[in-house]
């Protein structure tokens, strides 16, 4: 059997506001969601205000099954909201507001102690766009100086810069992004090759990474590591929901299985699995359980593949 592991998500929670209902989210709280329900212990950080949509959002999280004792109140900055809308092929678009809770994380003895534990910390760029959360994730990171840094770098327009990003790859040991992620740190890095397995290979490389991971949505993963490695998988032909939360799945699967020592090939077929199956429903955190998705593996489903890995 295998040990069941630390995991620490450090970040933003906050209610996705959809043209017809308000869900709780942030792809740490998801990310959390998911390695809980993959049977990790994974511990959430964040800030909620004290407000009602704090209250609800505590609520919620503990009907979840997700563990809020590193979830910090602020006593007069409001809960995190994003107006989301999704255009004409089912993708989410954001508009995230600024200055709430979850952008002034502080430090304490409790969330101290679980840093130095963990054994993997996953963060992104998103809570590191105000400096009292940057200021308290750089102290975790520095803590947690044995555990594996999950870096699912997350572009979010207006929240973030050069700066944040290129320390956040520093800190680093796994890279996630997506296609369009990669078109932006292309740009930003002045990068003029367009081949994703020689990306990977460069990412590496120049930031000393062990693994770079990119998710083309339906069309799959793939994935290189410092090794020399590169793995593709397709994606699933499925009838979409919508596709909030299924990146933090894919995550979620991909940390769970290679933190269980198992290959490269078979962490990002799972990760593609969970969110081929979280893209299937609505919302990021609908209930879905490991017999789920070993069905879904053994399952015969087309498979939908990447025009550079045909």
């Amino acid at each position: 059997m295998t040990m069941t592991k630390r995991i620490l998500s450090f970040g933003e929670i906050l209610w996705d506001i959809l043209p017809d209902k308000m869900i709780l989210g942030g792809a740490p709280f998801n990310f959390a969601f998911r390695v809980n329900s993959l049977g990790e212990v994974g511990l959430f950080v964040s800030s909620l205000g004290m407000d009602e949509l704090g209250e609800k959002a505590l609520q919620k999280a503990r009907e979840l099954g997700i563990r809020v004792g590193l979830v910090q109140r602020h006593p007069t900055l409001p809960t995190g909201t994003v107006n989301v809308s999704f255009d004409a092929n089912h993708l989410p678009h954001f508009i995230i507001n600024p200055d709430v809770a979850y952008d002034h994380i502080r430090l304490t003895d409790e969330l101290a102690e679980a840093a130095l534990a963990c054994e993997c910390l996953c963060f992104g760029t998103l809570i590191q766009r105000a400096r009292t959360s940057r200021e308290t994730l750089h102290e975790l990171i520095d803590l947690a100086h044995d555990a594996v840094k999950f870096l699912d770098i997350n572009l979010r327009k207006n929240c973030f810069s050069q700066e944040t990003v290129l320390y956040s790859l520093e800190k680093a040991n796994i890279l996630k992004l997506n296609d369009d992620e990669v078109r932006q740190l292309r740009h930003m890095l002045g990068l003029s090759f367009t081949s994703y397995p020689y990306f990977c290979e460069f990412i590496a490389e120049e930031f000393d990474l062990d693994y770079v991971l990119i998710t083309f949505g339906e069309r799959g993963a793939f994935a290189g590591s410092s090794l020399g490695e590169q793995v593709y998988v397709p994606g699933h032909k499925i009838k979409l929901g919508d596709s909030l939360g299924s990146g933090d799945a894919f995550s979620a699967a991909f940390i769970h299985s290679l933190l269980a020592g198992h290959s490269l090939q078979a962490a990002c077929e799972l990760g593609n699995a969970l969110g081929a199956l979280v893209a299937m429903t609505h919302g990021a955190t609908a209930v879905i359980s490991t017999d789920e998705i070993a069905a879904f593996l053994q399952s015969s489903t087309q498979r939908c593949h990447h025009p550079e890995f045909s």
